[in-house]
């Protein structure tokens, strides 16, 4: 027996009796740490066999013993009795290093350097699975109870970050000593053990609910905490915890969140895009099923609009920002596909302004009378035997059903100014709360915004003209100045007009009634000068008939002034202006007409025109100085100076 050897025995009586007491007497542990480090310094000199083999199985059963403790420190060790948790440490370690040092032994092969890192890994996964199986029968046990409680992997989320913060505050300042990035392993091995549970969690997942988002909100935290904790404890570490933190793969929460958040979009825009087909199939455009004279379609179209933007701001999420123009903008297209149909079908200004006759000259006004008295009442009675047909039984693009549908596109351009304007509202009480880009989401629906100014335009448009020229074509088209001018004159097509207007007036909404009138007024007005500059062969007029279309015109225009109680005059003024600039030619002598219609030719066309007139094109574009207006003005001229003048400069006949 020598000192060496008194020295290993005496660690093993040692060691052995803080065993045997049921390891309370802390003493006994520290004092047999303190004589390891003597026996460490031992075993580099002594090599005697013997001694060795004692050495041997002296260490293995202390570093078995303090494997096991390490395995589960979290079972053992708390915070006040972390200077056993140290000393257990210290043993382990001093107890694997002797092992390795001693090359004479002959089981060399099977020794292992004691690894802090490795056994903590070890210890935390346990603690992980002891507490998700104290989370599992929590959960079962208040499931009897029928209580409403978290998701299960929302708790065990919060339970793994206590866990995490208790690890950096209590174990690993004294792990530290062994290995400087005790922390870092222990929250990589949390991070792993939840991000196991958590896979399978979203593999499952069908669509979103409350419970899906709150899953992932928690592990979102949990791994914020994690992530934080790791980067603190190896800010003095060669790589800055870049080893730590490449163990550590993102949860991607937000991804996740992000993809069901718009596959949930996506089922609102299916189901919107359906319940637009469906109501628009069902659509009448009766303007008398409700007060305010729109479509109840609308009303329900833009009542899923609005539950699925209240539905989606409800939703416990932090992007709410970053995938509104997601679902914003779905919203638009189907708005959009509502908007075109409401127009589709409807018509445009060439759909009923009537095409026009080829050119033709007059006859004398005898003449001209006997010629079309029996084909006026022919045109008359039958005109008005279709327009009961038009007005009435035209399916849903009657006259009464295009106020409705222009009624419908002026409601949905309010609403969705207030959908527009509640949106940035709810954005701005999100959690995703941005004031740019807030203030950015007031160009929401702004396609479908735009879609509904045109379409209000085109309908207003369309509508007027129809009145104009298909429901009223009897008393303007085929009535007015057909024969004599003093005995069909303009009242007829008044009295019909005014009745439009009352209904009208009746029926439009406030904020577009003024815009339809406007736009019937300048129907009216064109249908006035097609009849004088485009009418046919059955109108003629002499320089008598001046003072009566003049009048006519005036009677015209007082109907929409209405005594001040109809539109601006400004605005009467303003669309008047080509009428009123054209009407003086129809008083103006013929043989000056001629002169001014040379002119104007000649100087539209130069020196082309110097040995024969070429006949100017239909613009359209009525003008006292353009050549084809004044041309026609010839054309209806019931006068001899004119007819020889068009037979011999383009043989223009006298009926079509």
């Amino acid at each position: 027996m020598n000192q060496m050897l008194h020295n290993l025995c005496f660690l093993w009586i040692l060691f052995n009796r803080y065993v045997a007491t049921g390891e309370v007497e802390g003493d006994l542990l520290f004092a047999a740490n303190n004589l390891l480090m003597e026996v460490e310094k031992d075993s580099k000199s002594m090599k005697d066999p013997n001694y060795s083999k004692i050495l041997s199985s002296t260490l293995s059963a202390i570093l078995g013993w303090a494997e096991k403790r390490l395995l589960a420190y979290h079972n053992y060790f708390h915070s006040d009795n972390t200077e056993l948790l140290e000393c257990v440490v210290s043993v382990g370690i001093l107890s694997a290093k002797i092992m390795v040092e001693d090359i004479s032994h002959e089981y060399r092969k099977k020794r292992k350097e004691f690894d802090v890192a490795h056994e903590r890994v070890f210890s935390v996964d346990n603690v992980f699975r002891q507490i998700m199986e104290k989370v599992k029968s929590s959960k079962r046990s208040s499931n009897k109870n029928q209580q409403n409680q978290l998701p299960f992997l929302s708790i065990l989320a919060q339970d793994v970050s206590t866990l995490a913060f208790s690890e950096k505050a209590i174990f690993s300042p004294i792990l530290k000593r062994w290995h400087p990035l005790s922390a870092g392993v222990a929250v990589a091995t949390l991070h792993s053990c939840y991000g196991n549970e958590l896979k399978q969690f979203v593999s499952s997942i069908g669509e979103l609910t409350p419970d899906i988002l709150q899953v992932l909100r928690a592990a979102e935290k949990l791994e914020k905490d994690l992530v934080q904790i790791a980067v603190e404890n190896s800010v003095d570490s060669e790589d800055g915890g870049k080893s730590i933190i490449r163990e550590m793969p993102p949860y991607e929460a937000e991804s996740v969140v992000s993809n069901l958040v718009k596959s949930w979009i996506k089922t609102r825009l299916d189901r919107l895009k359906e319940w637009v087909d469906r109501n628009l199939q069902q659509e009448v455009w009766d303007p008398r099923a409700n007060k305010e004279r729109f479509a109840p379609s609308s009303v329900e179209v833009l009542r899923i609009v609005d539950e699925a933007l209240e539905a989606f701001f409800l939703l416990p999420i932090s992007i709410h920002a970053a995938l509104l123009p997601d679902l914003t903008n779905g919203i638009d297209r189907c708005l959009q596909h509502y908007i075109s149909k409401i127009k589709s079908g409807c018509g445009t200004r060439s759909t009923f302004v009537p095409s026009m006759p080829a050119l033709t000259r007059c006859s004398s006004r005898s003449k001209v009378s006997g010629v079309f008295k029996k084909k006026e009442k022919f045109q008359k009675a039958q005109s008005r035997k279709s327009q009961v047909g038009t007005t009435n039984g035209n399916g849903s693009f009657g006259i009464p059903q295009l106020y409705c549908r222009i009624n419908t596109l002026q409601h949905i351009r309010t609403e969705l100014d207030v959908l527009a304007k509640r949106t940035i509202v709810h954005l701005r009480s999100s959690e995703s709360h941005n004031n740019n880009i807030a203030n950015g989401t007031g160009k929401a629906f702004e396609l479908s915004a735009a879609a509904c100014l045109e379409g209000i335009q085109q309908l207003c448009e369309a509508t007027a003209y129809k009145v104009i020229f298909q429901d009223l074509s009897h008393v303007l088209w085929d009535g007015l100045y057909v024969g004599e001018v003093s005995s069909s004159r303009i009242e007829p097509f008044l009295q019909e007009l005014e009745h439009y207007l009352e209904v009208l007036s009746l029926t439009v909404h406030d904020r577009v009634r003024t815009r339809v009138i406007t736009e019937v007024m300048k129907a009216s007005f064109d249908g006035f000068l097609l009849v004088l500059l485009a009418g046919g062969p059955a109108r003629a007029f002499s320089l008598q008939d001046y003072e009566t279309i003049a009048e006519d015109f005036k009677f015209l225009t007082d109907l929409f002034w209405s005594n001040g109680d109809g539109l601006p005059a400004d605005l009467i003024q303003k669309f008047s202006t080509t009428v009123k600039a054209i009407l003086p030619l129809f008083h103006t002598e013929t043989d000056s007409l001629i002169e001014q219609f040379k002119y104007m030719t000649a100087e539209s066309y130069g020196s082309s025109a110097k040995s024969k007139l070429p006949l100017p094109p239909t613009s359209g574009q009525w003008s006292p100085t353009e050549p084809n207006t004044l041309l026609r003005v010839l054309c209806y001229r019931s006068d001899e100076t004119a007819a020889k003048f068009l037979k011999k400069t383009y043989n223009l006949p006298k009926k079509l």
